[in-house]
C-alpha cells in the first residue's frame, strides 16, 4: 500500500477521515545497555507519521503517541501496554515523516534513573576564562563514555552537539544516569574540545567532564 503525503490530493485537512486507533508495536534498541532499559515503539503500519509527543515527555499505556495519516485517513496511534516511560529520541514532534510497519517511531526509557538522567545535565555547565565552556558531573559517580562495550563514543573531540545530545552516562550506586547537553547559559550548539576524563574513571560533582567551544 502506498501512503499519501498529509495535505497532498485529497481531502484537506478540515476533512481528513479518522480510522481505527491502533496499537504501536514494541521493538528491540539496536545499542542496548545492561543497566538501561529502553523500549522502542514501532508503527503498526504504513503512512505518514507525525509524533504528538516530545523528548522528555513522560508516556504511559493507552496515551496517544501520534497520528498515521494513510491515504487521508488519520489513525491515532497510542503506547501498548507496559510501555511507560520517558521519551528520550526520534519524536521529532509535528514533522511528517514516512513510516513502514515495523519502523521505530520513538524510543523510551523506562524507570526512575532513566526519567531523571533525561535532565540530570541541566544546571551543571559552567564557563571558564581558560577553556571557555565546560561540561561538568552533576554528581559522583562512575564516568561512561558509550553505550555499551565496543559501541562508538557518545562524543569525541571535534564532535558539535546540540541540545538534547547525550554526552555520557554516569553510574551512581548501581543505577545510570543520562547526562545530556543544553541548559541555561549554553548555546544551541558547541564543539567537543576534548573529553576531560577516562572511560569508566569516578568523578565527584562539579568535575570537569568535557571542554567545549560554542559555534555559531
Amino acid at each position: 500500500m502506498t501512503a499519501a503525503a498529509p495535505g497532498g490530493g485529497g481531502a484537506g485537512s478540515g476533512g481528513r477521515r479518522h480510522g481505527p486507533t491502533l496499537v504501536a508495536g514494541l521493538g528491540a534498541h539496536p545499542d542496548p545497555h545492561p543497566a538501561l532499559d529502553w523500549i522502542v515503539m514501532c508503527s503498526p503500519g504504513v503512512g505518514w507519521w507525525r509524533a504528538s509527543v516530545a523528548p522528555g515527555q513522560l508516556v504511559e499505556p493507552g496515551q496517544l503517541l501520534g497520528e498515521l495519516t494513510v491515504l487521508g485517513v488519520v489513525i491515532r496511534v497510542v503506547a501498548p501496554a507496559g510501555a511507560r516511560g520517558r521519551v528520550v529520541a526520534d519524536a521529532d514532534q509535528g514533522r511528517a515523516i514516512a513510516a513502514q510497519a515495523g519502523n521505530p517511531l520513538l524510543t523510551l526509557a523506562r524507570g526512575d534513573a532513566a526519567i531523571e538522567g533525561a535532565t540530570a545535565a541541566h544546571g551543571a555547565v559552567a564557563t571558564t576564562a581558560a577553556a571557555g565552556l565546560t561540561i561538568r558531573a552533576p554528581s559522583s559517580g562512575r564516568f561512561y563514555g558509550r553505550p555499551a562495550p565496543g559501541k562508538p563514543a557518545f562524543v569525541s573531540a571535534g564532535d558539535v552537539i546540540r541540545d538534547g545530545h547525550t554526552v555520557c552516562l554516569l553510574e551512581v550506586m548501581k543505577t545510570f544516569h543520562r547526562v545530556t547537553y543544553g541548559g541555561d547559559g549554553l548555546p544551541p550548539q558547541a564543539r567537543v574540545v576534548s573529553v576531560a576524563v577516562a572511560d569508566e574513571a569516578d568523578v565527584n560533582r562539579g568535575d570537569v567532564l568535557l571542554d567545549l567551544e560554542a559555534v555559531s
